[in-house]
């Protein structure tokens, strides 16, 4: 278990981490979201071992990160500012990582080479962005971590190959029982491959808890008519007679009081990752504004 416990950051006067807690559960796939400025990039930094906290820790299985060479050798990460060797290739990258990683794996090295293709004799720094991120992910999954952090795995790789590396996470995720923590935009993305998620704002977390118990918690109701107060109402919008509401329930309770309050109306519909987030992050509020230019 990776965990983040009461963990603050400071930088000159401004807070990135206030009192952050974050538990990633052995074999989960957590998806950590938040709007630009959360302080996404700096946790990852500080579970990578990369910050110091200000206060707080940062633990795997309960042993500290921060300076201590063997718990990282157990964590590979690929972050959004990536980093090979000047004049290495993929060959002289790959015998860096083994010399880190004690469970580097050569046979998987090579097979999921025959997945990238990429160029063996170019230096990596020469690849395009989409190449390195692919060569980065190859290096990182081949290194057998029993925790990876991916900051936007997939930014900049075509459909194809999107499809190729989620595959490729998955399949390890199910296979060697992998921790995976992927931050990322892309909530359609995450909301397919995710079991745990974590929605940060302002160096804290908003919300953490499973993705069914989300999804299962907070809905969304369509219907006609007079609205029964027993519905907790988080956000309502109305087009004509029809009105939207995101509710706070499981579709079992306000099935019941719909169907005990008789709308003309009604259906109760799941609610995505995206239009989660959106409402917890402060519904309308958040939402797209109309500018006039």
């Amino acid at each position: 278990m990776l965990e983040l416990k009461h963990l603050t950051k400071t930088f000159d006067q401004f807070k990135a981490l206030d009192n952050l807690d974050l538990c990633i559960p052995t074999g989960a796939v957590y998806g950590l979201v938040g709007p630009n400025g959360a302080g996404k990039s700096t946790a990852i930094r500080h579970m990578t071992g990369v910050y110091r906290p200000d206060a707080g820790s940062v633990t795997l299985d309960g042993v500290p990160v921060y300076e201590n060479t063997s718990v990282k050798s157990r964590m590979a990460a690929i972050t959004d500012d990536l980093f090979f060797f000047s004049g290495a290739t993929i060959e002289d990258m790959r015998k860096f990582y083994a010399n880190i990683y004690p469970k580097f794996d050569n046979t998987l090295f090579r097979q999921v080479g025959e997945a990238f293709n990429l160029p063996a004799k170019t230096p990596v720094r020469r690849f395009s962005k989409g190449m390195q991120k692919q060569a980065a992910f190859w290096l990182t999954i081949s290194s057998r971590p029993d925790v990876m952090i991916l900051d936007e795995p997939v930014d900049g790789l075509d459909p194809v190959m999107r499809r190729q590396v989620w595959s490729l996470i998955m399949s390890d995720v199910a296979q060697q029982g992998t921790t995976v923590l992927v931050s990322s935009h892309n909530l359609r993305e995450l909301e397919d491959i995710c079991d745990h998620v974590g929605i940060m704002n302002q160096g804290r977390m908003l919300l953490e808890r499973s993705l069914a118990d989300m999804q299962g918690n907070t809905i969304k109701v369509q219907m006609v008519g007079k609205i029964p107060e027993a519905l907790e109402v988080l956000h309502r919008s109305e087009s004509g007679r029809l009105t939207t509401m995101v509710v706070r329930s499981t579709m079992e309770k306000a099935s019941e009081i719909l169907s005990a309050a008789a709308p003309v109306y009604y259906d109760i519909l799941p609610l995505s990752l995206e239009e989660i987030f959106i409402y917890e992050l402060g519904g309308v509020n958040y939402e797209i504004k109309d500018i006039i230019l």
